[in-house]
């Protein structure tokens, strides 16, 4: 059964815009293999997941991957460790410390408090977390001195997803439901109904988003993370409602949504989410009509490399649209499919977001 949330019942999490984004259930890769290029000889970098795993193909995978590329870079043999629940966060953190990490990056949401006592704990060593604004106690400032945040704006990006979604849209009506209601996933969701709004209003049109009400932050989650039955059924509410375009956020939850599209053998179109899913779940590549990104592999991989070369900046790391930090992935096998004035009209919107022309907005995110 889908579980629905307000405003309020987010409270003070989505009231500082704090951000969070957990995957589902995958097996950690090994390390990389170092590189040739210089570093602090005793630099060592290291990252934990959070319980959805190295391979998630999303979120903790691209973290991995932007860790990896900057330790090669530098030279250095990265230490990476999984969290499989929860109650790994706090001794995965310890242990990392203990093992003489110079920079520890955490992936998410999730471990944002165990982040923070850890980092209080151990003064001298950096630490990182990416999507997590590292403010428990909701006055604004990272709760910690030694913690650098990883944040995007992802609501500039699914802004532009959701305008395409709603020129692309047959039925008049494009859905989209989310994992579990923390600021990282509404986020998506705001933008997203945004753009169909925004649609709206420059076509004369009426197109609907079911799932999702930007005015009440309230709308349909799942609960988890997992690639489930909840996922699928939850799915099959918004096809029954007649969306022909599919947003799932959270990690393997697009899984379910893929599984249950097959089953009913409509023509129905997806957007992802963090990563290009085109690319990165190619066996089901024909169904994406975009991917909303990320750049959390080249957030990662930049402060990686700061790092390791002296210069690390507790500063946060805002990814938008204008340092391209997020982004819309091409239409790849969609692009015969959608309207022949649709990419450039996406150009004229995303430099309206940029020149603040075209309000692109979200009680969730990071830029106040």
């Amino acid at each position: 059964m889908a579980i629905s949330t307000r405003k309020a019942a987010a409270g003070a999490i989505a009231g500082v815009g704090l951000m969070a984004l957990l995957a589902g259930c995958a097996s950690a890769p090994s390390t990389g293999d170092g590189g040739s290029t210089g570093a602090a000889s005793d630099f060592l970098p290291c990252m934990v997941s959070d319980a959805g795993g190295f391979t998630d193909k999303s979120f903790n995978q691209l973290g991995y991957e932007g860790l990896t590329e900057a330790a090669k870079e530098l030279g250095v043999e990265p230490i990476t460790v999984q969290s499989d629940k929860a109650d790994d966060y706090k001794p995965n953190l310890q242990s990392l410390a203990d093992q003489g990490c110079s920079l520890i990056v955490s992936v998410g949401f999730a471990l944002s408090a165990d982040t923070v006592d850890a980092a209080l704990a151990n003064p001298d060593v950096d630490y990182a977390i990416i999507d997590d604004a590292a403010d428990n106690d909701f006055d604004g400032k990272v709760d910690a001195p030694n913690i650098k945040p990883i944040l995007f704006d992802t609501v500039q990006a699914a802004f532009l997803a959701g305008y395409a979604a709603a020129d692309y849209s047959k039925t008049g009506v494009v859905g989209t439901f989310g994992g579990q209601p923390f600021p990282s996933v509404q986020i998506f969701m705001d933008g997203f109904a945004e753009g169909v709004a925004y649609y709206n209003e420059q076509k004369g049109k009426s197109v609907q988003v079911v799932g999702w009400d930007v005015a009440a932050q309230t709308g349909s989650f799942t609960g988890g993370f997992e690639a489930n039955d909840t996922a699928k059924q939850l799915a099959r509410t918004l096809i029954d409602q007649n969306a022909d375009v599919l947003l799932p956020v959270g990690g393997p939850i697009f899984l379910s949504a893929i599984a249950e599209i097959q089953e009913t053998g409509k023509d129905i179109a997806m957007i992802g989410v963090d990563a290009d899913l085109y690319e990165t779940n190619s066996e089901n590549k024909g169904l994406f009509l975009t991917s909303i990104l990320k750049g959390m592999k080249a957030g990662v991989a930049d402060t990686v490399t700061e790092a390791g070369g002296g210069k690390f900046d507790a500063a946060a790391y805002i990814g938008t649209l204008e340092n391209e930090g997020v982004g819309l992935a091409p239409f790849h096998d969609f692009e015969s499919k959608v309207s022949p004035t649709l990419a450039d009209e996406l150009d004229t919107i995303k430099k309206g977001i940029i020149d603040g022309s075209i309000k692109a907005t979200s009680v969730s995110s990071p830029v106040k």
